[in-house]
């Protein structure tokens, strides 16, 4: 009696198309160019101090257009300390100043500037100071990062 040989075929290698990854890829940065903001840190009135202006005046930078809110930069230091124009500010007095601003311009923008070495509960701490006065317009941008 001879034996049934049963052949199978041959296995075949399925090939993984990139096409359609490169294309999503393609979709996702194009969406997030699109929809993502970006800064000029020259817009920020602060980083410009004059001798001539008192400390709670903002001074215009070259590119603040005219008529535009002036934005208010708030420090925070490593040791957690929030300071506007290099004065360190109590809870109290950054809520003070921000009522102060916001009572003028409720869209005053408010950019917050956590140093390497500042702890995340003191950043969470002004955010939170900055929300109870009232300003709505916040941004955080990280600069350094912690060693």
């Amino acid at each position: 009696m001879s034996g049934v040989i049963l052949r199978r075929p041959a296995r075949r290698h399925t090939l993984i198309s990139v096409v359609s990854m490169i294309d999503v890829m393609m979709i996702l940065l194009f969406f997030f160019m699109v929809t993502s903001s970006y800064l000029n840190l020259d817009m920020v009135p602060a980083l410009q101090k004059s001798d001539e202006a008192p400390d709670d005046t903002p001074v215009p930078s070259p590119s603040t257009k005219p008529g535009s809110p002036a934005t208010l930069l708030i420090r925070i230091g490593a040791d957690g300390a929030a300071s506007v124009r290099g004065q360190p500010l109590a809870n109290d007095a950054l809520i003070a100043l921000l009522r102060a601003r916001l009572a003028t311009d409720p869209l005053t923008p408010v950019v917050l500037f956590p140093s390497g070495g500042a702890q995340l509960q003191a950043l969470i701490t002004v955010m939170d100071t900055v929300t109870k006065a009232g300003a709505v317009r916040v941004k955080v941008i990280r600069l350094g990062a912690a060693k």
